[in-house]
């Protein structure tokens, strides 16, 4: 590791850089960008006063609202083109840029510009914000100065100017991914993958194509690390990747299921069900404080990148013991009249929501919001312990007609119908899951607010009762 941010070469050209959103990332760009002497135009579709506000305090240019010949006139202009996350592949800034023959690149590639300090890199479909912030954790525990990035509430080019970092733990998004010019971690994880972000990506190969490109750039003696049990995951693992001590790029696995040879995995040992690594057993299932099935996947994921990245075993373990998961995530809200309820609002995709309900015995399950195009026939496997739906959002038509022939579906208006629907169905001994398996656009600006909102309406409408 070095012992501070450090200048690194790179073939990019930032003589007239254009970014593209103004938003958390954007913002963080177009600063980097700017106190390092560079001068960027900004394009933002819907700008508002803040947008304006930002702009003239960073003393850059706006250009708002753009058709298509004028955004493709400012392409031609640049010299690379920085796209903020979220910017969906239909966006004619894309085409644009390929006819011009001006690259696109990240926050990833600018943050590895500027800076040679040891990088973690996670990515993949679920539990990837769990898994960072398990490792950044980890990281902390064993007294190597780390932070969560990227796809959190920091974005990884801000962070740059922390000097008393020594580890990025990245949470890499395929938006980000996708549009990286050369990104090379040190570490790179991923952890699963399963349809999702339809609705920005053109296809499904193309999302798929995006996660793999965390592999792509690597450099010499890089760890990856790999979902044994995902065979997406497994089949984009580069070829020649070798597990022995003197490989230039090194792979390592973990799976949770039964008789595995993964380098991480879950063995019975003494007859008790124990996490077990390269080096032996770590410690035993019933001492993690999250177990369901997807919790056990997170914990060998997170030990497996953590001390790939210089984690001790004490700090992965302090980690895994105390880890309560995050806001928003299988939170247990309380339990009233022998009905637990939980908010679940981060599962925006069927097979985060497959996953949550695993855990449970006999689920109420609150499901819908924004359709993000992806298909919704794997809820049907919920079917059981989900026993009845409350269908919300936009979704819910689609929600009642893949499940209705095997539950009770009740279709709601709005998150307080939904709540009393639930109260009204659920038996003793049920779990109340808001697990909505789509985005929250439909209703509210992200899935925290839904999940925020939901947890309030459950104080006053549940608990209050």
């Amino acid at each position: 590791m070095s012992d501070g941010p450090t200048t690194v070469t790179s073939g990019l050209d930032l003589d007239r850089p254009l970014v593209v959103g103004f938003g958390v990332t954007g913002r963080a760009v177009v600063r980097a960008l700017v106190v390092r002497g560079h001068q960027p135009t900004v394009a933002e579709d819907r700008a508002g006063e803040d947008h304006r506000s930002a702009a003239a305090e960073l003393g850059v240019q706006l250009e708002e609202g753009l058709d298509e010949a004028g955004l493709a006139a400012l392409v031609r202009q640049a010299t690379v083109v920085l796209p903020s996350p979220g910017i969906p592949d239909r966006h004619p800034v894309f085409a644009a840029a390929s006819a011009a023959g001006v690259p696109v690149a990240s926050e990833f590639d600018l943050a590895q510009r500027w800076d040679d300090r040891t990088v973690v890199a996670i990515t993949g479909t679920n539990g990837k914000t769990s898994v960072t912030m398990m490792v950044a954790d980890a990281l902390n525990r064993s007294g190597v100065v780390a932070e969560a990035v990227g796809n959190t509430e920091v974005p990884y080019v801000e962070a740059i100017d922390r000097p008393e970092i020594e580890v990025f733990v990245v949470e890499a998004s395929s938006f980000r991914l996708g549009h990286s010019h050369a990104f090379r971690p040190d570490v790179a994880a991923w952890i699963n993958l399963a349809p999702d972000h339809l609705d920005a990506h053109a296809t499904l190969d193309d999302y798929v194509a995006a996660k793999a490109k965390i592999w792509s750039d690597l450099p010499d003696g890089a760890i990856m690390v790999a979902n044994a049990e995902d065979p997406v995951v497994i089949d984009n693992l580069p070829a020649g990747a070798n597990p022995g001590p003197k490989a230039t790029v090194r792979a390592q696995t973990f799976a949770i299921a039964a008789g595995s040879n993964a380098d991480w995995r879950i063995d019975t040992v003494d007859g008790v069900a124990t996490l077990v690594g390269p080096d032996g057993p770590l410690l035993p299932v019933d001492r993690l404080s999250r177990r369901q099935p997807h919790d056990q996947a997170n914990a060998l994921a997170t030990a497996a990148i953590a001390a790939a990245a210089g984690a001790g075993i004490d700090g992965i373990i302090a980690t895994l013991t105390t880890f309560e998961g995050l806001p928003h995530r299988l939170e247990y809200l309380g339990s009233w009249g022998e009905v637990a309820w939980y908010n679940d609002s981060k599962a925006t995709v069927p097979h985060a929501t497959v996953a949550a309900v695993g855990g449970f015995e006999s689920v109420v399950l609150i499901a819908g919001g924004y359709d993000k195009g992806l298909p919704f026939e794997p809820l049907r496997s919920t079917v059981p312990p989900v026993r009845s739906v409350v269908a919300i959002g936009d979704a819910a038509p689609k929600i009642d007609s893949v499940l209705g022939d095997l539950v009770p579906v009740t279709r709601a208006t709005s998150m307080r119908d939904a709540i009393v629907s639930a109260r009204t169905m659920a038996e003793a001994g049920d779990a109340v899951l808001l697990s909505p398996a789509c985005a929250s656009f439909d209703w509210y600006p992200n899935y925290v607010q839904r999940g925020l909102d939901f947890t309030a309406l459950v104080t006053e409408e549940v608990a209050a009762r």
